[in-house]
C-alpha cells in the first residue's frame, strides 16, 4: 500500500504488516463466529435430546442463515464507513480550496509535532499544498488517518465473512454425517476445539502475541458457550419416539 510522507508516494516497509484493511478481519471474525456458534448450536439441540436428524438441520440451517447475517453486516459496516470516510475526505478537499492559507498552516503544525523544524515544516507544508492530489492525501492520513485513494471493498468483505463462516459452521456438523450420540457429540466438541486453537494461534502469531494464550482463550470461549447451549438444550429433555 502507497503512504506518502510530505506528499511523496512511498511503499509501506516489507517489515510490517498492514493493519488498516478490512479483509482479514473479515475472515478472522467469519471462522470464529462460524465455529463457535455452530458449535453452540449443534451441541445445543443435541443435548436436548433429538433425533440426529435434527441436529444435522439446525447445523446446516445455522450455517447459512448465520453467513447470510454475518455477510449482511459485513457489507453494511463496510459501506457505512466508507461513507463516512468519503464524506469526510470530501469535506477536507472542500477545506483545502477555500481556505487553504489556514489548511497549509495546519499542515505545517502537524509537520512540526512530527519533530519537524518550524521553517523547514512550512516550506514542506506549502511545497505539499501546490498539488492538490497530495495535500488532499497528506491531510486525509494526518487529520483522518485514512489513505483516501485506498478504501476496503464491502462486497469483497461481505464475499469473505459468507465463505470463512460457512466453513467455520460447517466443521462441526461433519460428524453428525458419519455418527450419531454421544459420539458425534463428542467429535464435534472435539473438531471446535482443536479449531478455535488453530483459529487463536492464528490471531497471536498475527498479532505477535503470546500463540498459547490467543489459542486458550479461544478455546474458552468455544467451551463456555457449548457448556451454556447444552445446558439450555437438556432442560428441554425432548423425548424422541
Amino acid at each position: 500500500m502507497a503512504r506518502y510522507a510530505f506528499g511523496v508516494p512511498r511503499e509501506q516497509h516489507p517489515g510490517h504488516r498492514s493493519v488498516s484493511g478490512g479483509l482479514a478481519r473479515a475472515a478472522v471474525f467469519g471462522i470464529s463466529d462460524g465455529l463457535v456458534s455452530n458449535v453452540s448450536l449443534v451441541i445445543g439441540f443435541a443435548g436436548s435430546g433429538v433425533d440426529s436428524n435434527v441436529v444435522r438441520l439446525a447445523g446446516i440451517a445455522g450455517a447459512i442463515a448465520g453467513a447470510a447475517s454475518m455477510a449482511a453486516g459485513e457489507w453494511v459496516s463496510v459501506s457505512a464507513q466508507n461513507e463516512l470516510i468519503t464524506r469526510e475526505i470530501d469535506i477536507e478537499r472542500r477545506e483545502l480550496h477555500v481556505n487553504t492559507a489556514a489548511e497549509t498552516l495546519e499542515l505545517a503544525k502537524i509537520y512540526e509535532s512530527h519533530g519537524i523544524e518550524p521553517e523547514r515544516a512550512a516550506a514542506a507544508a506549502a511545497d505539499v499544498m501546490r498539488r492538490p492530489d497530495a495535500a488532499l492525501a497528506v491531510h486525509a492520513r494526518e487529520e483522518l488517518g485514512v489513505d483516501p485513494g485506498v478504501l476496503p471493498s464491502a462486497w469483497k468483505a461481505a464475499a469473505l465473512s459468507l465463505i470463512c463462516f460457512i466453513f467455520g459452521a460447517l466443521l462441526p456438523v461433519i460428524p453428525w454425517y458419519v455418527g450419531t450420540g454421544n459420539g458425534a457429540k463428542a467429535a464435534s466438541i472435539i473438531i471446535g476445539v482443536v479449531a478455535a486453537a488453530m483459529v487463536g494461534a492464528v490471531i497471536g502469531r498475527s498479532a505477535e502475541k503470546k500463540v498459547w494464550w490467543s489459542s486458550l482463550r479461544q478455546v474458552l470461549i468455544l467451551i463456555v458457550a457449548c457448556g451454556v447451549t447444552y445446558l439450555i438444550g437438556s432442560l428441554f429433555n425432548v423425548a424422541v419416539a
